[in-house]
């Protein structure tokens, strides 16, 4: 089992930043790939980025790639969402994800854990 605990929403200006962070207990967090994904209201839950176990692989959604950075620190259990030149539209709840293997890091429904979210909202 692996617990996670997202933190670092908030209510911040366009073109703001913010830091999302995701604390992970239980078994060994770098046997985890992690993904972040985001939920607006009325909307699926959409892939924002996900980062593999230990090489530093990443990946992003075409919509952040470029404003958004996702990383890692094994010693400390915990995977960052770095969120600059915000929009009104990255407007949602945020979770974070754990899976085992480095493949389909896109889809939701390969994850095995997720967390409670946190909010982030936009203004314009």
């Amino acid at each position: 089992q692996v617990q996670l605990v997202e933190s670092g929403g908030g209510l911040v200006q366009a073109g703001g930043s913010l830091r999302l962070s995701c604390a992970a207990s239980g078994r060994t967090f770098s046997s985890y790939a992690m993904g972040w994904f985001r939920q607006a209201p009325g909307k699926e839950r959409e892939f924002v980025a996900a980062i593999s176990r230990s090489l530093g692989y990443t990946y992003y959604a075409d919509s952040v790639k470029g404003r958004f950075t996702i990383s890692r620190d094994n010693a400390k259990n915990t995977v960052y969402l770095q969120m600059n030149s915000l929009k009104a539209e990255d407007t949602a709840v945020y979770y974070c994800a754990a899976k085992e293997v480095w493949a389909r890091v896109s889809e939701t429904t390969v994850y095995d854990y997720w967390g409670q979210g946190t909010q982030v909202t936009v203004s314009s």
